[in-house]
């Protein structure tokens, strides 16, 4: 991975990068009418979805980003839960991180598009971000 780096978010309006949307990993079938309504619950239902399925790890990230509202839903997802947003701001990201929590959502990884990330298949960003929170976990 090249330019693989974080950055720490604010608790801010401040709009992430991208277009509007969230790209969901790993979520079955049932899990997905859930977390849409955990999201109506937060506030934020209107925000476009595209559920990617095992066929979408070798696309780029930013071609499964393109899909239309819906894409993917109903079709249950073996790939690691992952959780990737854009386009959203900083507070709702933290709203719905803490909602996840609160609900008891099973843990996903969670990442912020990029102008990088979405260059890279979307099996090597969940790859880099299973990897990321194995060192994460060992430093603790």
């Amino acid at each position: 991975m090249v330019d693989a780096t974080f950055e720490k978010l604010g608790q801010t309006n401040r709009r992430l990068y991208g277009s509007r949307k969230l790209l969901l990993c790993g979520f079955a079938a049932a899990a997905q009418s859930k977390f849409k309504t955990l999201l109506g619950m937060i506030g934020i239902g209107a925000v476009p979805l595209v559920w990617a399925t095992a066929q979408d790890v070798a696309e780029a990230v930013g071609g499964v980003f393109s899909r239309p509202d819906g894409s993917g839903e109903g079709i249950d997802s073996e790939l690691p839960r992952a959780v990737i947003v854009a386009g959203l701001e900083e507070n709702e990201l933290h709203t719905l991180m803490a909602g996840c929590r609160q609900a008891g959502m099973r843990q996903a990884l969670w990442a912020t598009l990029t102008p990088t990330s979405e260059t890279w298949p979307l099996g090597q960003l969940l790859r880099e971000l299973s990897a990321e929170r194995a060192a994460l976990a060992k430093d603790r």
